[in-house]
């Protein structure tokens, strides 16, 4: 149990180059965040680094709840256990067959290397048909040689896939008790328990997925645990999944592919609590780190969930997560000039090693960082990042842009890193339309939030590219992942497939559905040891008109799965697909494919204004800095952005500057201190 004297509750986020963590005193009602460096390949390092400066013991911690790309980065990277997969006879082949895509849309290039071998996926006589009906019953004879010739060849972790189960899973149960019994690990994953829906590939790519990291998360979630013990922390160690929930760390273990895009759905979560608070309901974030660009749309105050996603060109993790779209333009994205003589901005990046030109680590080519520091946004006098560089070399910066851009096209050294500043929020500017515009959404209605380290440099030219009339800069941008961990609260999700035309819906049996899946979903809240104010449940299907193929997800409205009806059902469904498409199809059957369900446990919540600055502060400026902004030089005043107290209000040219992040305030934008901390940035009047 946790000390009674326990009053923290610490987000922690590790991210490639900082470990952020966010710290609420629930007794004092105070805030602070803390930044250290993040140790490449030893995350739990960094993040124990950062946990013993929270406080003088870790038993003054009550909760932990991490952010964790470790998951992600294992599958990007390829490092994952050497696994295997047992399937039904003549199946062997869905993992690599996928849906017939290819990773190059256009010619026949490109290549695909599944994460687990075809000699090392086997197959045992079983079958079940697409109606449930037991046609084979399952060798359990072949599927303990299977799984004893997997162990000889150093396979670590074991998926059991078999057809149809979402139909009838008696076999798989039957082969999944069978393999447990004689692996020496717990590293045994079962495709039914993973996801019970229909569609081959999608279930097979997401359980093997979940059996190749179980041994990489599960190990560090481990030791992370076992460390933090040692340090006499005595509370709950929670997960943020990428569907903007917490879980445990054992659930964590056991479900690892849900913890992919982890940290960046933290960020969405933070964002949408602040811009509810602030006003702004409906609002698109950006989250700038030093690789990567990802853009998230929050609508009504709720983030968009998407069913699935592909981690890269054929891993697909079909799992309820934060719709986030990514692109590869973060400050350390390299700038160069192409065969054709046009500028290009990423996807290729310096990353936090070697970093920058101007962390004079050995990179001698111009980063979108490189282009702030010469133009003078980013003071190159200031320590980055709390003490992480003493200083930039603004020299380095200029050499690289006029090196590698502005010789090759023949401009003034200041023009080329202007020009790769514009191509850079081109290219972020259209990641903006994709998320609302491509969606139905017309984002002048939207508040535009940046957040990560660098988000906050490009405000203003994003609002002008976009066209939002509000930025609403949070007030620790480069802590708001951490910030989201305290925030989320604990969910979990499940799914059922039911393939049924609406009208031959038995109502009665899909309310008992509902109600053992909510009985297994709060079983995982109970097991957590976590306190709730409330908890909530959702209830969806996926439907779609007879002769379709493609879903369209359909939310009841909340309390209704006790008062279920078919005609309930066909309003909802209606209402969404109206609401997508413009019109309803009369006169078409509707058929209802997957039963959702999510039970979310409501954990504490704290006053946000905790965040907004004390006392009367300062708004007296640091001096002034010269910048070149659209072709000509302006005396930009420097302010301390943490001093200025609430209500106050700054007009640009200017520069704000904290440890986290640095926000550049262009001429004709004024910002103004709100009651919870935050920039709002707007159009002069």
């Amino acid at each position: 149990m946790t000390s009674p004297d326990s009053s923290l509750v610490v987000g922690v986020d590790v991210g490639g180059t900082f470990t952020d963590l966010f710290v609420l005193d629930e007794a004092k009602g105070t805030a602070r965040i803390v930044k250290v460096p993040s140790t490449r390949g030893e995350e739990a390092r960094g993040f124990m680094n950062g946990v013993a400066r929270v406080a003088d013991s870790a038993a003054a911690i009550a909760t932990i709840v991490h952010g964790t790309t470790v998951g992600t980065n294992a599958l990007l990277e390829r490092k994952v256990a050497r696994t295997g997969i047992i399937t039904t006879r003549g199946f062997r082949d869905v993992l690599e067959m996928r849906r017939r895509d290819r990773p190059q849309t256009w010619g026949l290039r490109g290549s695909f290397l599944p994460v687990v071998p075809r000699d090392l996926r086997r197959e045992v006589d079983e079958r079940v048909l697409a109606d449930g009906t037991l046609h084979t019953a399952v060798d359990l004879d072949q599927v303990r040689a299977e799984a004893r010739a997997l162990l000889a060849a150093g396979c670590e972790a074991v998926c059991v896939f078999f057809i149809n189960t979402y139909a009838n899973a008696e076999n798989e149960r039957l082969a999944v008790e069978a393999v447990r019994a004689l692996w020496p690990n717990p590293h045994v994953t079962s495709a039914y328990e993973v996801l019970p829906e229909i569609r081959e590939f999608e279930r097979c790519s997401t359980a093997t997925l979940n059996a190749a990291l179980q041994p990489v998360v599960g190990s560090y979630l481990e030791r992370l645990e076992s460390d933090l013990r040692g340090q006499g922390f005595a509370g709950e160690l929670l997960v943020v999944q990428s569907n903007g929930g917490v879980m445990s760390r054992q659930t964590a273990s056991d479900l690892p592919v849900r913890t992919a895009l982890s940290g960046p759905a933290a960020g969405v979560i933070a964002c949408a609590a602040i811009a509810r608070a602030a006003g702004f309901p409906d609002a698109i974030t950006g989250d700038m780190g030093g690789t990567s660009f990802d853009v998230s749309l929050i609508a009504g105050g709720e983030a968009a969930l998407a069913a699935q996603t592909s981690i890269e060109f054929g891993m697909v993790v079909r799992s309820p997560m934060i719709q986030i779209e990514t692109i590869g333009a973060g400050g350390g994205s390299i700038a160069s000039v192409d065969a054709s003589g046009m500028l290009q901005v990423g996807p290729e990046s310096a990353g936090s090693i070697p970093g920058p030109a101007c962390y004079g680590r050995g990179n001698t080519r111009p980063t979108v960082t490189d282009a702030n520091v010469l133009l003078g946004r980013i003071a190159a006098d200031r320590p980055l990042g709390g003490g992480l560089l003493a200083a930039l070399d603004a020299e380095a910066s200029r050499l690289a842009i006029d090196t590698h851009v502005a010789r090759p096209l023949d401009i003034d050294v200041y023009q080329a890193a202007e020009a790769i500043l514009t191509v850079a929020n081109a290219r972020m500017a259209g990641a903006v339309r994709l998320v609302s515009i491509e969606r139905g959404h017309d984002p002048r209605r939207f508040a535009y939030m940046p957040f990560g380290g660098g988000g906050a440099l490009h405000v203003c030219a994003m609002m002008r590219e976009v066209g939002v009339a509000t930025g609403i800069v949070p007030r620790y941008p480069g802590v708001t992942s951490a910030l989201g961990c305290v925030i989320a609260d604990m969910r979990h999700d499940a799914v059922q497939t039911l393939n049924k035309p609406l009208d031959d819906l038995d109502v009665a049996d899909v309310q008992r559905r509902i109600a053992a899946l909510s009985g297994t979903c709060q079983q995982r809240l109970d097991s957590s040891g976590v306190r709730f104010d409330a908890v909530r449940e959702i209830v969806a299907f996926d439907m779609l008109y007879a002769g379709q193929t493609h879903t369209l997800p359909v939310t009841l409205p909340e309390g209704t799965g006790s008062a279920l009806t078919r005609k309930a059902i066909r309003s909802a469904f209606e209402a969404a697909y109206a609401a997508a498409f413009g019109r309803v199809l009369d006169g078409i059957a509707i058929r209802v494919m997957n039963l959702r369900y999510a039970r979310i446990g409501v954990r504490p919540k704290f006053d946000l204004a905790v965040l907004a600055p004390e006392g009367e502060g300062s708004t007296q400026p640091l001096g002034t800095q010269r910048v070149f902004h659209q072709g000509q030089w302006h005396d930009a005043v420097r302010y301390a952005r943490l001093d200025l107290p609430v209500g106050a209000r700054v007009a640009g040219p200017a520069i704000l500057e904290q440890a986290d992040t640095t926000v550049w305030l262009e001429p004709g934008f004024d910002a103004e201190v709100d009651g919870f901390g935050n920039l709002l940035v707007r159009r002069s009047a």
